[in-house]
Order: C-alpha cells, then structure tokens, then sequence
C-alpha cells in the first residue's frame, strides 16, 4: 500500500559522527495516470511506451479512485534512502518508423506532448512535485510535469518548450526524458531514531544520450522531428539525491503544495466580501420579512367585524386553496424525495471534509464518502416521497417507490454510462472497469433499493401530513397577474441570489475538475453550503409571499423551481467556463464535459429545488396556522 514508511537510522550518522547513512530502507516511487488541461481523456501509464516495472505488484484502490480513474501502478524508479545516485539508466526505448507498430507509439507519444499531457508520480502517498517561478517573483509546486513540448513551424514554443532556449528547432518535439530528483526528509529522534519523508522535488530536462547504457546526462536536448523517419532511439535516466529539512514536519509536508496554489493567493479577500454580501442580503430579506408579516398578521387579526372580513385581501383569502394538491404530484414528490437523499449526502460529506478525513491525502475518500452515503440514505428518501405523496392524494404507491428508486438515480447512470462508453472507445484510464459497474449497481438495486421501499412503508403507513386548515371543494379563480408576480419571471429571479453566493466557490470546484487542481478549501465550501442553504431557503420564502398576495395559490412547484432555476445559471456558468478558461479540443473531450456537466446540473436542480420546497412549505404551515380562519 501508500503508507508512510518510517525509515531508522545509525545512532552514529544521527550525532553526526558518521558521514554518510550506511542503511537499505527503499524508497519505491509509484506512477498515477497521466492527464492534460487540453483533453479530458486521462490514459493509464502503461498506455505509454515508457519504462515499465517487471513483475511489481500494483497497489488496491478505492472505489472513489477508480470513480475518478486514478490508477497507481509501480515504476522501475526505486530509490535507497540517502544514497545518492547521479545519472542512471532506467530504460531505452527504440522506434523504426518504418514499421507500424513502432510508428503507432510514436505519434501517441507526438500527440500527447502536443496537448501537453503531464506524468503524476508518487512518493510515500505524496506528488512528486516539479517547482518553478511564476510570475510577480512566486513560486509554484505543480503536482506533475510534462511528458515534453512542441517548437511549432513558425518557431513558437508551447507549454514548457519556454523553460530552455536550447529548445529551438522548427517542427520539433523534445522529450523530457531525464529528471533530477530531490527528496526531502525529517529526522524523528523522539521515535527510535528515525526518519520520514516530508517532500519530494523534481525538474525534468532532456538529453540526448550519446552512449545510452552508459549515460552522462549532457550534451544537446532529445529533440524528435515532427517528420522524422529511420530510428529514434530514447534513453530515459535519472539522478536523486536526498536533503535533510528540519522545518518541515511530518503532519505538514502538504503545506507548501497547497500555500504555492494559484487560487489560494487571489480570492481570499473576494471569498470573504462574497460572504458578507450574501449574508447582509440574507438578512435584509428576513427583516423584510418578518417586519412585513408581523404588520398583516397584525392587521388581519384585528379584522372583527363582517364588514372588515370583506376587505381582506391578499394571502388571507386564498387559505381555501393554499394546500390544494399541485398538478404532477407524484413526479413533484419523487424529486423531493431524491433531493432529500442528496441534500443529506452533501451536508454528511462537506461535515466530514471540515474534520480533514477527505483531504487530497487520502485519494478517492471524497467520492468514496459520497456514493456510501448516497446508497444509505435511500430510506429518508423514500420516506420523504411517500409522505408528501400521501399528502398529495395519491394513491398510487408502488409506482411512486419505483420512480424514487429508479428516476433520477436512473437518469444519471444512463449519462454516466454512455460517457463510459466513450472513454472505452477512447481506451481513456477514466472508463470504469466493467467489475466495478456490477458493483455500482449492485449497491443500487441490493442496498439503496430496498432502504428506499423501507423508507417508503413508513412514509405510506403514517397519517397524511395535517394542514392547519381545509382546502375548499372548488378552486378559487386566480386574478389576473401582474409582470412580476408571473410564474417564469419570478422563476428566473429566484435563482440569481443564491447562485451570487456560489459561484467563486463553483470556479475553483471546477478547477479541481478539468484543471487538475487539488481542491481542499473544505470550510469555506462549507460555510458556502450553509449560505446557500439560507439564500434558497429566504429568496424563494419572499417570492412565495408575494405571489400569495397576489392571490395564487400555486406555490409547490414554483417554489421547488423558483431555487431549482439556481442550476441553470451553473449550467450557464459551465458553459461559458468552457470557451473562456479551458483549453480543451477535441469531439470526445467536449461531450465528455457537457454529459457530465448535465450530471452536475441535475444533482444541483433537485438539491436546491428541494431546499426551496420545505422553506417554502414551512413557511405556509406556519402562517397559516397563526392566522385564524373562520
């Protein structure tokens, strides 16, 4: 496995009497899939023609790694703790284009250093990390580094072609086919003289190797002519050496990868005025609210006599109609129940990720956490579905269990599966092995199924849920309504506050997804989780009251809609996220993004539409009950 490994050291290199450390601990460096901000085809390792591991065994991954297409294979780069070795031969390679086969690998390796496609190396459960200046004088540690770069025609560099002005003739790839490793570590004296690993550092370079089994590591860079034919021949090597870093401890050896982030120097201050903002509306909403309710609940209370009776106006007059069931009941109670399941999975998951179990360091936990959770929860989903159901009227309840189970669940897995077949046909590392689908919907039909169908017993069993007064035998005809007062425009105002509170957060939620950036603001996520909540929950509250004033009574579905339409404006923002910020080209590539940006999207749609649903049907309830009806 990744576990950390604890190296001991002589009591006598300890104190320093001995120069050099005399030990065997070995050091294996584990290779990840390799992957490109210009594709989202991520390919396995072993895809590529480089030096490959004989006879190791690749470490167990999780169901979140696997999810993600994660896949950790040994390498043949093994290292012995403090030896230091200087220019020293993995693997040669060697291509005769004039046969297919060899020609084949050669254009993949072309085009994958012409989208930039970056290896992703492991030491001790930690990347290896390639350091280099940025601008305004910062330092950033990206968690890969490429395979190499391009000279076009015209004599542009691409991507890292920048870093070395030896890199310079037309029409030309240079591999990186060397790197300099330096590994850091920490001495623990306090536990039996030993040692641990808190970094590991990198820089690529290219050599062209004149004497390949004896390599010296100079001379001219590994250049491939786009139009190269005859053989090619590329040796790949390596030098590490190991540092000690007494300033570096154990339990934050993570913290210079984080701290050299882009996004965590830019929007510190924009998250925290993002956050007050949203919170100042939140509570301008709220004392518009309450001092706005107090006033009529007020005023229609002391309404004693018939003739007072016949002017009230407003909301008072539709408490005939107000619970009357909604049109669609069964699909409106299917996505409550649904949303439900998701809500809790979010808010379990985003609790736990505050508590530090989900960190980068622990690969495939975020999603490993979320679709356990998921499976469990299917018993408040169905509960949620059949009581509203009930209280809806229907009566149909076997067809409401099966559509809690199977809709929306179904509609994701049919996505997800059809972008698993892409990545199939693309031989992508990302398509999720056939095992593993048998096991995902194993814990679909075998644990969530059933859970659902308890649930729902228990939902179906109890008493419909009691409304403070009786709905009327003939609906009340709803008046002519003004502009704003319209189903669709209300609809689409609703969503634009609580997506104000969410989309900084969104921008580096999907970094972390198509950029490849390591994503571990896990409180302020949180805290966004709580604001949006909150948003949903007072917007569509204050919308549902002005639509009642003006005397209609169809509040369900607007209200499940009216912050439901929060996940249109992401679709929009992913959309133009898309052309403006990613690189990506390629047919594949971009219906890979929009199939599972839509698997985002309606994730989304049933969270926040169910978050406006029970507001708004708190709301109502309570009102409702204050206010005495004759």
């Amino acid at each position: 496995n990744l576990s950390r490994p604890h190296f001991h050291l002589p009591a006598d290199w300890i104190s320093g009497s001995s120069p050099e450390f005399v030990g065997v601990s070995g050091i294996e460096l584990f290779v990840n899939r390799l992957d490109s901000v210009e594709s989202v085809l991520p390919y396995e390792y072993t895809a590529f023609d480089f030096c490959q591991a004989e006879g190791k065994k690749r470490p167990s991954e999780n169901l979140g790694q696997v999810l993600f297409g994660e896949r950790i294979e040994p390498s043949p780069y093994r290292f012995t703790f403090n030896k230091k070795e200087t220019c020293k031969a993995v693997c040669t390679k060697t291509y005769d284009t004039k046969k297919l086969e060899d020609k084949q690998k050669l254009d993949f390796l072309k085009k994958s250093m012409l989208l930039n496609y970056q290896h992703h190396w492991i030491v001790d459960n930690m990347p290896v990390t390639w350091c280099y200046d940025v601008e305004d004088g910062q330092r950033f540690c990206n968690p890969g580094f490429p395979i190499g770069c391009y000279i076009t025609e015209d004599g542009r560099p691409k991507d890292a072609c920048v870093i070395n002005s030896e890199f310079h003739e037309k029409d030309t790839f240079y591999i990186f086919n060397h790197v300099d490793i330096k590994i850091y570590y920490h001495v623990v004296e306090n536990e039996a003289l030993g040692a641990r690993l808190v970094a590991a550092k990198l820089e690529p370079k290219s050599y062209k190797h004149t004497h390949p089994d004896n390599p010296d590591c100079s001379g001219v860079p590994m250049d491939i002519s786009n139009k190269a034919n005859g053989e090619v021949k590329i040796a790949y090597t390596y030098s590490v050496s190991f540092q000690e870093e007494k300033n570096i401890r154990w339990a934050s050896r993570w913290d210079y990868i984080l701290e050299s982030m882009p996004h965590t120097h830019i929007q510190w201050f924009s998250i925290m005025n993002s956050l007050v903002i949203v919170l100042f509306l939140s509570g301008m909403v709220a004392m518009i609210m309450l001092r706005t309710l107090h006033k009529d609940i007020a005023r229609y209370n002391q309404m004693d006599s018939t003739e007072d009776a016949q002017e009230e106006f407003g909301w008072k007059l539709v408490h005939g109609d107000i619970f009357r069931p909604p049109r669609k009941g069964m699909l409106l109670s299917v996505f409550l129940g649904s949303g439900t399941q998701i809500l809790i999975m979010t808010f379990v998951t985003l609790f736990f990720a505050c508590l530090g179990f989900l960190s980068p360091a622990n690969r495939g936990a975020l999603m490993t956490c979320a679709v356990v959770l998921w499976v469990l929860l299917g018993t408040p989903a169905g509960y949620v579905a059949a009581r509203f159901y009930k209280s809806f009227g229907g009566e149909k309840w076997k067809t409401n269990v099966l559509l809690t189970s199977f809709l929306c669940p179904g509609i994701v897995f049919a996505d997800f599966f059809i972008m698993n077949l892409i990545l199939w046909g693309e031989g992508s590392s990302a398509a999720i092995p056939f095992g593993t689908l048998v096991a995902i919907l194993a814990l679909w039909f075998c644990i969530s199924v059933p859970l659902t169908f308890i649930g729902a017993y228990f939902g179906f069993k109890k008493n419909a849920i009691e409304h403070p007064v009786r709905t009327n035998q003939i609906p009340r005809q709803i008046p002519e309504q003004s502009f704003y007062t319209k189903p669709l425009p209300g609809i689409i105002m609703g969503g634009i506050l609580p997506f104000g509170c969410i989309f900084i957060q969104l921008f580096f939620i999907l970094n972390s997804i198509w950029s490849h950036q390591m994503y571990y603001m896990f409180g302020f996520l949180f805290l966004v989780f709580i604001i949006l909540v909150i948003t949903c929950s007072e917007a569509t509250i204050l919308l549902c009251y002005f639509h009642l004033c003006a005397e209609d009574y169809h509040w369900q579905w607007r209200s499940f809609l009216t912050s439901g339409f929060t996940a249109v404006y992401f679709l929009i923002y992913a959309i133009h996220y898309f052309f403006s910020k990613l690189q990506i080209t390629g047919t594949a590539s971009t219906i890979l993004y929009f199939g599972y940006t839509m698997i985002m999207v309606l994730i989304f749609f049933l969270f926040t539409g169910t978050i406006g649903f029970f507001a708004c049907f708190w709301f109502v309830t309570k009102i409702y009950s204050v206010v005495k009806v004759d």
